[in-house]
């Protein structure tokens, strides 16, 4: 197909992890691509999401360290943050990352269309009055920040995670809705900045998806550094106070503070884009796929948030490769949804991969197996102060289908982890792995020792 006359061999729209993934392997794979974007490409990950959040963590952790240096035998004084520097601190790396992004656009050569895209028909997209049609079209639209029912977002008091971004004060209070990852991503690093910050949550526990361990680790922590949390309360109401707001929950406890942060997830971006009118099939405005990402429309793919499952950048950005290799007729293998690893930001970091141990039981029932290495047992760990674990959960005389982290900077080992449980390695297979020492890597090594059943630094 030309692309002279606005007619490619697919189309893409959204321009975000999935989409750009998309655009740049389909090239590599001598397709043409024509890829639409309303805002910025990147997308909520680049802009509004995953980049932006984890400078504003980075600052706070630069805060924390600055207040116990003392610890660590250096003198130290913390003077507060500067909203206007950490602002252009965070600004600056998006701004990078943007202009690479950009540049890697052109490298490609992908026709890029800016603009509101809407389908038009099967596989054709309208731009602001121009048409684009693809031999296959991929819908790649992303979320959006959602609040509840009768709750108001005003950009001021009560606010979402995009407002939380661009604040170019410290707020003295804060009230979280959602123990998720977004709530306690943003209550961390709100901490670090000196901001007093409640969480509330109405599930049982903080990061309700992961495995209790983890969970109970992460509210100890928080516990400890004065991050009090409401879990099983659910929301009631909020109101306007001459200092802020006045949030109600559940059993008619109330909570003041300066803001409300509404962090209770992302809905997909999928409303007034035409779909329906085609035929798409959806659930709850997602867009349901077979396991090769195909919608129920021939030749249409969806990818990303849109579609039902985890929301993460990376997820969205493997999708975007299968789907183009798929279509290229390369018969990629089915991307394990089970197999994608999560990590929480916070402090500490919350990461894991693959089954929990509840989720084992389920499946495998009392073949399955668990075992803890304490990081109190892990010399780089100590050198850093930081306490966690790494758990494995795995089936008797079989492999490790889970592995679940808690600890400062744990998440970096998760690409290993993945590895361990991808491969359906058995404990005997990784503990004959050379982790090097010291670093916290070794603790899954150790871990995998004791699971094989030759301890070193496992008691008991």
């Amino acid at each position: 197909m030309s692309a002279a006359d606005n007619r490619y061999d697919v189309v893409i729209l959204g321009g975000g992890s999935g989409g750009y993934a998309a655009a740049f392997r389909a090239t590599e794979l001598g397709l043409s691509v024509a890829l639409v974007e309303k805002d910025k490409v990147g997308g909520t990950c680049l802009h509004r999401g995953c980049i932006p959040t984890k400078a504003l963590l980075h600052a706070g952790e630069l805060a924390d360290q600055a207040r116990e240096g003392e610890q660590f035998g250096v003198q130290t004084t913390f003077n507060g943050i500067d909203m206007k520097g950490v602002n252009a601190y965070k600004d600056g790396v998006v701004s990078r990352l943007y202009r690479g992004l950009q540049g890697l656009f052109k490298q490609h050569k992908v026709a890029l269309f800016e603009g509101t895209g809407r389908l038009v028909g099967p596989t054709t997209v309208e731009v602001d009055g121009q048409r684009i049609t693809g031999r296959h079209l991929i819908l790649a639209t992303g979320s959006y920040a959602k609040t509840l029912p009768g709750l108001e977002i005003d950009g001021e008091r009560v606010i979402t995670s995009e407002h939380a971004l661009n604040l170019d004060h410290v707020p003295a209070s804060a009230v979280v809705l959602g123990g998720g990852v977004i709530g306690c991503e943003f209550a961390s690093a709100w901490k670090s900045f000196g901001v007093d910050v409640t969480i509330v949550e109405a599930l049982p526990r903080l990061l309700p998806p992961e495995d209790e361990q983890s969970s109970k680790a992460l509210e100890r922590a928080f516990r400890k550094r004065g991050i009090p949390f409401k879990t099983g309360k659910p929301f009631e109401k909020v109101e306007n106070t001459d200092a802020g707001v006045r949030v109600t929950i559940q059993g008619g406890e109330v909570l003041e503070a300066e803001l409300l942060l509404v962090a209770v997830g992302r809905g997909p971006t999928t409303a007034d884009l035409g779909y329906e009118e085609q035929g798409l099939r959806m659930d709850r405005g997602f867009v349901p796929t077979d396991e090769r990402l195909r919608t129920n429309l021939p030749n249409v793919y969806a990818v990303g948030d849109i579609v039902p499952g985890l929301q993460l950048a990376h997820r969205g950005f493997q999708q975007g490769i299968f789907v183009v290799e798929d279509i290229a007729g390369l018969n990629p293998a089915v991307i394990d949804e089970l197999g994608i690893p999560r990590i929480t930001y916070t402090s500490p970091e919350v990461a894991s991969v693959g089954l929990t141990e509840a989720q084992a039981k389920e499946k495998y029932g009392d073949q399955v197996k668990t075992l803890t290495y304490d990081l109190a047992g892990n010399g780089r760990s100590q050198i850093l102060k930081t306490a966690g674990f790494v758990k494995l959960v795995s089936v008797a005389d079989g492999p490790v289908v889970g592995v679940h982290m808690v600890g400062d900077r744990i998440g970096e080992l998760i690409a290993e982890a993945m590895l361990i449980y991808g491969w359906e390695a058995f404990p005997t297979d990784v503990a004959q792995l050379i982790h090097p020492h010291p670093t916290q890597s070794e603790a899954i090594g150790e871990a995998h020792l004791a699971l094989a059943g030759k301890p070193l630094h496992v008691h008991g």
